[in-house]
């Protein structure tokens, strides 16, 4: 059989960062006064070994404990218990988002209204995709102040809780995906995966486990807070009041029309944009990274989600800002938000894990889906722990996987 590949990546500069290593004690990005990447302090190759085997500490070390088997028993099931009122609030969302549905293909929408609430969308899905995902859930990248802004704005128009809340579910369900502890476990089915976790009380797992999540980085910046304490009036300003009144009141849309077009089906059709992730993204598709967990590659949901669809990668590698092999960015719209800002210098300190290790890991675990994959002697079947880390900063992310994570973009701290 053929060995994995064994070249070495030498880390250089990109764009107009320097590429860096963190030191295996610490977190705390330095450089160089040259721009030279630093030394992990380890002394050994950061690739695979002249063997052609690959550390079993690069990710397969801190990935889910889960396989990809859908008849696999739930643990300690509790049944069910309906949150009568969101079921309500659910049935009402859904029967006024198929009227504003019903006035845009009749006709009754005006092209501006349209045009108005297709930017809500956009700024609705990379306040998700960009803001509370990749930002403050996974710490994929730094922004600077302005930028931050803009996230908690494009966050809160988006209405699927506050940053705070929506970061503590989404570490919560990366450290525990597809247990009993994740907010949205898909082993319960498309629909609890989709809305359903929406619509019940929480396992008491995801309570006590989410109480080990660390948030102290959200909890100690202003932005976040700020939008936690004042919550409602800022959710019900920006998400619905604004989408609705500017129509009404700057180019004569009828009120009713702007409620149930520009508010309700635009705010519906997100929710269902970001629960494809959380349901088909963790069903179908191909796994090339990690065969042994249930997210999958689906390029259907990577579209309509803003690049979020690439989820085998992303499960493998949280803390890469691109969530995926970019290339031609493939339907990452997300990804290519973010390298906008970081030309502008707004986005910073991009972590991106290098083509060599995410090829090692291909060979390793993968279905022998991905176009580089190559079967190796070194794959074999392993056991998941049950944590895995949730992203940057995760005490559980292995120092050789700190040690190789490339950091485009760096700035140095104001």
């Amino acid at each position: 059989m053929a060995p994995a590949p064994t070249s070495t990546k030498t880390l250089t500069t990109t764009g107009n960062g320097t590429v860096m290593k963190t030191t295996e004690e610490s977190f705390k990005l330095t450089s160089t006064s040259n721009g030279s990447a630093l030394s992990n302090g380890l002394n050994s190759p950061l690739v695979t070994s002249s063997n052609g085997k690959v550390s079993e500490s690069l990710r397969e070390k801190t990935g889910s404990k889960t396989d990809n088997s859908k008849s696999k028993r739930i643990e300690d099931e509790e049944p069910l218990k309906l949150v009568w009122r969101n079921v309500f609030l659910f049935i009402y969302l859904h029967t006024a988002a198929f009227y504003g549905a019903y006035l845009w293909l009749s006709g009754q929408v005006m092209w501006q209204t349209f045009l108005w609430g297709f930017l809500f969308y956009c700024m609705s899905g990379f306040g998700i995709t960009g803001g509370a995902h990749r930002y403050w859930a996974h710490r994929a990248f730094k922004a600077n102040t302005p930028l931050r802004l803009i996230l908690a704005f494009m966050q809160t128009v988006a209405f699927q809780n506050s940053i705070h809340e929506w970061c503590r579910d989404h570490r919560v369900h990366h450290k525990f995906t597809e247990s009993n502890a994740d907010p949205h476990d898909a082993r319960r089915g498309f629909i609890f995966a989709h809305i359903g976790w929406l619509m019940c009380r929480k396992h008491k797992d995801v309570k006590e486990k989410g109480k080990c999540i660390d948030m102290s980085d959200l909890e100690a910046d202003p932005i976040v807070m700020f939008q936690k304490n004042y919550y409602v009036p800022l959710v019900l300003t920006i998400s619905f009041f604004i989408p609705t009144l500017v129509p009404w009141l700057f180019w004569g849309e009828n009120f009713i029309t702007a409620w149930f077009f520009a508010a309700q089906f635009r705010y519906c059709i997100t929710l269902h944009m970001t629960w494809l992730v959380n349901s088909a993204a963790h069903m179908w598709g191909l796994r090339p990274y990690d065969k042994t967990i249930n997210p999958a590659e689906n390029k259907s949901v990577a579209f309509w989600a803003f690049g979020e669809g690439w989820h085998n990668y992303h499960h493998v590698f949280p803390w890469d800002y691109k969530t995926a092999e970019v290339g031609q960015y493939r339907y990452n719209f997300t990804a290519a938000f973010i390298d906008f800002f970081a030309w502008l210098g707004w986005a910073y300190d991009l972590k991106s894990v290098p083509k060599n290790i995410v090829l090692q890991r291909v060979c390793r675990t993968g279905d022998g889906s991905h176009a580089n994959h190559v079967h190796t002697e070194s794959e074999k079947e392993f056991e998941h722990p049950e944590a895995g880390p949730w992203g940057w900063g995760d005490a559980d992310i292995p120092p050789e996987d700190i040690a190789v994570t490339e950091i485009l973009y760096s700035q140095k701290e104001e």
